[in-house]
C-alpha cells in the first residue's frame, strides 16, 4: 500500500461512523441502532411501571402484620380493640356471629385422612371445623396458610383464592384475621404437594374462612411461650391456650374422677350431696372459714369435711354412700395445700378398717393403671429429686407407735396412757432429744403428729398404710379391738404425703360424746383445729349407726402424683391467689363504650330514701 492509500483509510472509517446524541460518541451504524432499540425498550418499561395499578392491598397487609408484631401488648390491644369495634358497627364482617355449624371433629379428621398420599385431595368431602389460629403465614395476595388448634390437636389450613367459594372476596376473608382469633373453616381434606420434595402435610383446603371471635390481645410468641408461673395460675385461660401440658393435666383429672365415680357406682354406692355451710364445723380436725347468714343473723362455718352428714345417712338406711366435693379449711397455703380442695369420702355399713384397706388398694391401684397404663410412675419433687413409685398391691403397712419407738430409741407409754399429762411431758422430752420443733399448742396429739411426720411419713415413697393411731388423735374412729388406747384407723401415704384417711367408724354414742369433750378441751388449750360437739350427730348415733367403715381421699394430691406436679396450683383450674390490683383498661373503655341503663333500675337520687 502506498502512502496516499494509507492516509485515506482512517478518513474513510471516520466517515462511516455516526454520532450517538445521548453519549456524544461516534459509533458504527449497527452499534447505534442496537443502542437505540435498548433505550426504547427501557423507556417502554418505565412507562409501563408508571401507568401500572398500585400493588395489591394484601402486600400492604403483610407489612401491617409485621409492624403489629413489634407493638407492645398494650399498643396492640388498643389498636385491635378499635379495629374490631369498627367491625361491630359496620358488620363487614360481623366479628361476633351467632352460630357456625361445626360437623367435623378435628381429632377424627386427622386419623381418618392420615393415609392420603402426596397431592391427593378429597373434594367430595365437606369439612366444617372451628378452631383458634396459632400461626398465620401469607404468601402473596392469593395464598394464606393457618395453623389452627381445636380439641387439643393442630391442623394446617391452606387458603387459595381460586378455591374460594364465598361471596366475600378472598382479601376480605383474611385481612382481619390474626393470631388468637377463633375462625370457622369450610373446605375439604387433602395433602399438600411441596415442590421441594417431602410427603406433604395433611391439610384442610379452605373454600371459606369466617371470623367467629376475634382475640383482642397479643398472644405470647411461639418461641418464648407463656411460662411465668404466677401469670399462668392467674390467667388459666391463656395458660390453656398456650400450653398443652396444662390441658393434659385437667383431662387426666377428669378421667380420674370419672373412674372413681364408676368404681363406686359399680359397687352399688349412692352418690349424695351434703351441706356446704354448717352451724358446727365438724367431721375433721381443721380450722374453718366463717361466713354469715343475713336473714337468720347467724354465723355459719364452711364445711371442713362431709363426714358427719354421710354417717347420718347411714343411720337412715342408705348403707353405701359417697360424695365427691369441695372442702374449705382456713389454714396455710403451700405447695400441697389450698384453702379449698376436692375430696372423695365413702361410708359403708357392715365394713371395717381392714375391708376399707383392701378397697383402697383395689381402687387406687386400678385407677393408676387405668390412667397411666402402668403401676409404675415417676414423681419429681421441688428440689428435682426423682421418685419412682410402685402402686401395685399389696401396699406396705407400718404400726405407728412401734415405728416411733424404733426411730427415737425410747419406749412409749401404753396406749391407754397416751392422753395423759405424764405423756405430754414425755413427748416434750422426746422432741427435745431428737431436736424436733412443734409449734404451740403442744397437745399430745400435735406432738405425736409432728414425730410421725418427721420419722415415718418421710420414709413413705411407695403407697404405705400407717396404722395404730392413738384414740386422742382420732375423735371419730372406733377403739382398737386388741390394743387399748389405740383406734382402728389408717392413713395412706405416697411420696411422703397423705392421700387417704380411714376408720372403723365410732358408733357408740357414749364414747363419741367423751371424744368430743376431749376435743373441746384441746380447743380450750388453744387448738383452733380441734372439733366442736355436734349435738345433732350425737343424737343420730342414739338411733343406731351399724358397724361402718369410712374413708376419705384427697383428689388434688392424687392428681399431683399422677401428672408429676409438685405444686397443687398446677392441678387446680383456678387456685387461690393473692389480690392483683393492677388497673387495666377494658376493651370497652379503650373504644369509649359506656354502660347501657338496665330496664327497671333507676339512677339513684340523693334525696331518695
Amino acid at each position: 500500500m502506498n502512502e496516499e492509500e494509507a492516509s485515506a483509510a482512517p478518513v474513510e472509517q471516520v466517515a462511516n461512523l455516526h454520532l450517538d446524541e445521548v453519549t456524544g460518541e461516534r459509533v458504527s451504524k449497527s452499534k447505534l441502532k442496537q443502542r437505540q432499540k435498548h433505550r426504547e425498550k427501557e423507556a417502554k418499561a418505565r412507562d409501563k411501571a408508571a401507568n401500572a395499578p398500585p400493588k395489591p392491598a394484601v402486600a400492604k397487609k403483610i407489612a401491617v402484620e409485621d409492624e403489629e408484631s413489634n407493638l407492645t401488648p398494650n399498643q396492640y390491644f388498643e389498636i385491635r380493640s378499635r379495629n374490631i369495634n369498627k367491625l361491630r358497627q359496620s358488620k363487614t364482617p360481623n366479628p361476633y356471629p351467632h352460630k357456625f355449624q361445626v360437623t367435623t371433629d378435628l381429632r377424627k379428621f386427622l386419623k381418618e385422612y392420615e393415609s392420603l398420599g402426596k397431592g391427593e385431595h378429597r373434594k367430595d368431602v365437606q369439612v366444617r371445623v372451628g378452631g383458634r389460629v396459632y400461626v398465620k403465614r401469607v404468601s402473596g395476595s392469593k395464598l394464606v396458610f393457618y395453623d389452627i388448634r381445636a380439641e387439643g390437636v393442630k391442623v394446617q389450613v391452606m387458603c387459595q383464592s381460586q378455591e374460594s367459594t364465598s361471596e366475600v372476596t378472598f382479601e376480605d376473608q383474611h385481612e382481619h384475621l390474626r393470631r388468637g382469633d377463633i375462625i370457622g373453616i369450610v373446605g375439604y381434606p387433602g395433602r399438600t404437594a411441596p415442590k421441594k420434595g417431602g410427603d406433604g402435610e395433611l391439610s384442610i383446603f379452605a373454600q371459606e374462612v369466617i371470623l367467629l371471635t376475634p382475640c383482642l390481645h397479643q398472644l405470647p410468641g411461639e418461641h418464648y411461650g407463656f411460662k411465668d408461673q404466677e401469670q399462668r395460675h392467674r390467667r388459666r385461660y391463656l395458660d390453656l391456650i398456650m400450653n398443652d401440658h396444662t390441658r393434659n393435666v385437667f383431662l387426666t383429672r377428669s378421667k380420674m374422677i370419672t373412674y372413681i365415680r364408676r368404681w363406686f357406682d359399680e359397687k352399688d354406692f349412692v352418690e349424695v350431696e351434703t351441706p356446704m355451710m354448717n352451724a358446727i364445723a365438724g367431721g375433721a380436725t381443721a380450722k374453718p372459714f366463717i361466713t354469715h347468714h343475713n336473714d337468720l343473723n347467724m354465723d355459719l362455718f364452711m364445711r371442713v369435711a362431709p363426714e358427719l352428714y354421710l354417717k347420718m345417712l347411714i343411720v337412715g338406711g342408705l348403707e353405701r354412700v359417697y360424695e365427691l366435693g369441695r372442702q374449705f379449711r382456713n389454714e396455710g397455703i403451700d405447695l400441697t395445700h389450698n384453702p379449698e380442695f376436692t375430696t372423695c369420702e365413702f361410708y359403708m355399713a357392715y365394713a371395717d378398717v381392714y375391708d376399707v384397706m383392701d378397697m383402697t388398694e383395689d381402687l387406687v391401684s386400678g385407677l393408676v393403671k387405668h390412667v397411666t397404663g402402668s403401676y409404675i410412675t415417676k414423681f419429681h419433687t421441688q428440689s428435682g429429686e426423682e421418685l419412682t413409685v410402685n402402686w401395685e398391691r399389696p401396699w406396705k403397712r407400718i404400726e405407728m407407735i412401734p415405728a416411733l419407738e424404733k426411730a427415737v430409741g425410747e419406749k412409749f407409754p401404753p396406749g391407754d396412757q397416751l392422753h395423759t399429762q405424764e405423756t405430754n411431758d414425755f413427748l416434750k422430752g422426746i422432741l427435745k432429744k431428737v431436736n424436733v420443733e412443734c409449734t404451740p399448742p403442744q397437745t399430745n396429739a400435735r406432738m405425736l403428729d409432728k414425730l410421725v411426720g418427721d420419722f415415718i411419713e418421710d420414709t413413705c415413697i411407695n403407697p404405705t398404710f400407717i396404722t395404730g393411731h392413738p384414740q386422742m388423735m382420732s375423735p371419730l374412729a372406733k377403739y382398737h379391738r386388741d390394743n387399748p388406747g389405740l383406734c382402728e384407723r389408717f392413713e395412706a401415704f405416697v411420696c411422703k404425703k397423705e392421700i387417704v384417711n380411714a376408720y372403723t367408724e365410732l358408733n357408740d354414742p357414749f364414747d363419741q360424746r367423751l371424744r368430743f369433750e376431749e376435743q373441746a378441751r384441746q380447743k380450750e388449750q388453744g387448738d383452733d383445729e380441734a372439733q366442736m360437739i355436734d349435738e345433732n350427730f350425737c343424737q343420730s348415733l342414739e338411733y343406731g349407726l351399724p358397724p361402718t367403715g369410712g374413708w376419705g381421699m384427697g383428689i388434688d394430691r392424687l392428681v399431683m402424683f399422677l401428672t408429676d406436679n409438685y405444686s397443687i396450683k398446677e392441678v387446680l383450674a383456678f387456685p387461690f391467689m393473692k389480690d392483683d390490683r393492677q388497673e387495666k383498661k377494658t376493651a370497652a373503655e379503650v373504644v369509649g363504650i359506656k354502660p347501657q341503663p338496665e330496664e327497671g333500675i333507676r339512677e339513684y337520687q340523693p334525696h331518695e330514701k
